[in-house]
């Protein structure tokens, strides 16, 4: 299964468009391609200013990243497109082990 960066500015807004669950370090939203479009699985991150200074905006998207490298390969599923959204003090600080636990669950939840 291959994993793919989203990158245009449309496919993060379909993924707005769709749905969304919070959880305490990211909030994820998610969306079911429809057939004809891109094969795999995408994945896009971001984190606004309210994050913090570059610094902290950096290491929010490198924390979401690598628990996406983790966690998607197993627990996402083919044809989807996933956006990780940082959070305020706690993507940059929250304990690594957790936040692959909050994605792990809300990918479960996404998906039943």
């Amino acid at each position: 299964m291959s994993i793919s960066i989203l990158k245009k500015r449309t496919d993060f807004l379909k993924a707005a468009r769709a749905k969304r669950l919070s959880t305490p370090a990211f909030t994820l939203q998610w969306r079911e391609r429809e057939a004809g479009e891109a094969e795999g699985i995408r994945v896009g991150f971001t984190c606004s200013k309210k994050v913090g200074n570059a610094v902290a905006r950096n290491r929010a998207k490198r924390r979401l990243r690598e628990i996406a490298r983790k966690t998607l390969p197993n627990q996402g599923q083919d044809g989807f497109d996933y956006v990780l959204i940082g959070r305020r003090d706690t993507t940059a600080t929250r304990d690594f082990s957790q936040m692959l636990a909050d994605l792990e669950s809300a990918l479960a939840k996404a998906h039943s």
